[in-house]
């Protein structure tokens, strides 16, 4: 097939979680000989921020590490046929402008040939519900939502059996444990302050977590504020500003930890969504422990593929028994890993991906013959 994918960006991942797993899928359907191109608007913001922050040297380890991959911009204004040529399937990300989501759209109703969908990463269906709204969907197939609640709130939109749960996962490609073990100490996070969403659950489930269990903790992300980088410094935390994703297995294969503090709508009305960073971090074989997040859809096994702190105190509890303990270390990383391998992987979710495509192409071509 050819797959066209419109993404915010591909290039860039700089305070942009989703370019972590299109990588990954489009570099599997790469792999399975589908021709994929990905197109992202001039001037993306997260592409801008990481050229004004680290100049072209920020998408270094992008190119290196996905040669396969072809990301291409596009000017304001290109007619859309262009970009969707010969395509046999086109999915639209919804960090795009909604003129864009409307015109392929209307590329469909008018009779295109390729199968569309909407790929929808975000809580802005119930942050921002009314912006989402205003996304012209009427010439679409059907929608890509990354977990169960956020499909439910589609299908009260009326997208019924027309919406499909697809999960982020890992790129086992780049994402494992390290070849060779070498020294690891200390605890770390990889992410974005979070725009105040987490503001108060990163202090209370990370920061005096790791003074208390004695851990140095490193953190990498971006967008951390003056106020933001004065906690960090009044915790004695190690902060290295922001790191391309596909360093983080080189940056999780030196820490003994790490932990999960989600955004307060994946905690609260959006259960059931862990981040990509949980996927990677297990697919990386590093420990894991949890703030407060309810596994509403039983993607892992809890206190087996990682452990589960209800309060501060028990998140210091267990950093100090994963310091202390490396059996415990080996046993989470271990079972983990397996949980990722056997469903949580790229390659799965390129499989449900093509499934759905098929269904699709099936009903279609059952409708013209009737």
């Amino acid at each position: 097939m050819r797959i066209v994918y419109f993404t915010h960006s591909l290039a860039s991942c700089w305070n942009h979680g989703n370019a972590h797993f299109l990588r990954g899928v489009l570099s599997e359907l790469v792999a399975r000989g589908h021709d994929v191109v990905a197109y992202e608007p001039e001037g993306a913001w997260s592409l801008a921020n990481l050229l004004a922050d680290h100049g072209d040297e920020g998408l270094a380890l992008w190119r290196a590490r996905y040669p396969e991959l072809t990301s291409r911009t596009y000017a304001p204004g290109t007619p859309v046929e262009e970009l969707t040529d010969g395509a046999d399937l086109v999915i639209v990300h919804e960090w795009n402008d909604h003129d864009l989501v409307a015109a392929v759209g209307d590329l469909r109703k008018h009779g295109a040939g390729f199968t569309l969908l909407f790929h929808d990463t975000h809580h802005r269906a119930v942050s921002e519900p009314e912006s989402m709204k205003a996304y012209d969907l009427s010439g679409y197939d059907g929608v890509l939502a990354f977990g169960e609640t956020l499909s439910e709130i589609y299908r009260g939109w009326g997208w019924n059996n027309r919406v499909w749960t697809w999960h982020e996962a890992a790129d086992l490609r780049r994402f494992h444990p390290p070849v060779e073990e070498g020294e690891r100490q200390g605890l770390v996070w990889i992410g974005n302050w979070g725009d105040g969403e987490r503001t108060e659950e990163l202090e209370r489930f990370l920061f005096a977590p790791a003074q208390d269990a004695a851990l140095p903790l490193d953190i990498y992300g971006v967008r951390y504020p003056e106020e933001a980088l004065a906690t960090l410094d009044r915790y004695g935390v190690r902060y290295h500003g922001w790191a391309p994703n596909a360093a983080a297995p080189d940056i999780f294969a030196r820490h003994l930890a790490t932990v999960h503090v989600p955004r307060r709508y994946y905690s609260t009305i959006l259960p059931g969504i862990p981040t990509i960073r949980v996927f990677e971090a297990l697919a990386c074989g590093i420990p894991l422990v949890s703030a407060p997040w309810d596994d509403a859809e039983g993607l892992f096994s809890p206190w087996q593929d990682y452990l589960v702190a209800r309060d501060g105190a028990e998140m210091t509890r267990h950093l100090t028994a994963l310091r202390d303990d490396a059996d415990l270390r080996r046993s989470l990383a271990a079972h983990g890993l397996a949980t990722i391998k056997a469903r949580h992987t790229c390659a799965h979710r390129v499989d449900q991906l093509l499934a759905i495509v098929a269904g699709l192409r099936t009903d279609t071509a059952t409708k013209e013959a009737a």
